[in-house]
């Protein structure tokens, strides 16, 4: 924690002021949940395809979900529009334009190559269309980006290890892997060949795990997945001593606040438990899932869950900032570069 700011002195009346402005990575994003209804109608339209809803007002109106899988029921169907690289690159590029405007400097983003390639849509469609962005978002934006391949894990082992192969001629276009899609049923132990194959190839690991699955699929995913990063996690706190690894060996958990809200793992915001994770000494990130489906960008993460949680003040606001520089994927001189802007801004502001 830095100690040259007086954070008592910030007021909780400056506080979204603050949120808003401070430099921040956000490391669980995925980047077919950024697809606004606008841009779904739009790349319809270019690529002849029909959709179950007359205007974006009705499609935005079927974002009512229960649970996971009722989100993904319609997330898939959206991402049912990206069909030729520029699609990919459209998608992203609207996404980082809102992460630059929330003063995000590092976003590492998902994406999931088996939702398109089963439609028939090459991978290299989607990688290099997605990548084409990234370095634009470097040049034009000033954001650093990076692309981590995520695995359904509702489809078999053997597809996501077909998936890898398929996706190793572009290795130097993303970074890591990862493990979405729905959770409940569907344990970490069923991929432990796949993610042995990807550490073989010295590819970071993330994994999703404590959504609405039990503490156990965390163990799993850092015992047999070797994950680096816990996606969610949120469901730790069930087990006293899964929160003390947490806590001892610095495992960054990327929490969505927003997300966990609209998926009914918290029954309001104020329920949430990203004070209890901080508080634990926990590595916790806010970030916003899937943005366009769950009410929010990253900045409207932390604004609203800062406003649901009272006792949250500017101390955590810059813990939370810099633990999302740490656990990023970045280099440890540009995370050091990056902290240090954090400092710089905080200084300043106080």
């Amino acid at each position: 924690m830095m100690t040259t700011t007086n954070f008592s002195a910030i007021p909780a009346a400056r506080l979204p002021e603050l949120l808003r402005g401070m430099p921040k990575a956000e490391l669980h994003m995925h980047i077919e949940g950024s697809l606004e209804p606008e841009l779904i109608f739009q790349l319809a339209q270019r690529n002849g395809v029909s959709i179950p809803y007359a205007s974006v007002e009705e499609l935005r109106r079927a974002y009512a979900f229960t649970d996971l899988q009722s989100f993904l029921d319609i997330y898939y169907a959206g991402a049912s529009v990206l069909l030729q690289e520029q699609d990919f690159y459209d998608m992203a590029w609207a996404y980082f334009e809102r992460a630059a405007a929330d003063q995000v400097t590092r976003a590492e983003l998902f994406f999931d190559p088996q939702t398109h390639t089963a439609r028939g849509v090459p991978m290299a469609t989607v990688i290099q269309g997605l990548h084409r962005a990234c370095i634009d978002a470097e040049h034009k934006l000033g954001i650093s980006a990076a692309l981590i391949l995520c695995f359904l894990r509702h489809l078999s082992e053997e597809d996501g290890l077909a998936t890898l192969e398929a996706a190793l001629p572009y290795r130097d276009q993303f970074i890591g892997v990862g493990l979405d899609s729905s959770e409940v049923g569907h344990p970490p132990e069923k991929f432990t060949r796949l993610f042995a194959r990807c550490r073989d190839l010295g590819l970071r690991i993330v994994a999703h795990a404590g959504e609405e699955g039990p503490p156990a699929y965390v163990w799993g995913a850092l015992d047999l997945l070797g994950a680096e990063r816990i996606d969610h996690g949120v469901q730790s706190v069930k087990d006293p001593a899964l929160m003390q690894r947490l806590a001892r060996d610095r495992v960054p958990l990327t929490v969505c606040p927003l997300s966990n809200l609209k998926l009914c793992v918290f029954p309001t915001l104020a329920q949430h438990n990203l004070g209890a994770l901080l508080d634990a000494g926990l590595c916790a990130t806010v970030n916003s899932d899937d943005p366009a489906y769950f009410g929010g960008y990253v900045n409207e993460n932390y604004l609203q869950t800062f406003a649901a949680l009272p006792a949250l003040h500017a101390g955590h606001a810059y813990t939370l900032a810099r633990n999302s520089f740490e656990a990023s994927f970045m280099s440890d001189a540009d995370k050091q570069r990056e902290i240090a802007r954090l400092d710089a801004y905080f200084a300043a502001f106080a």
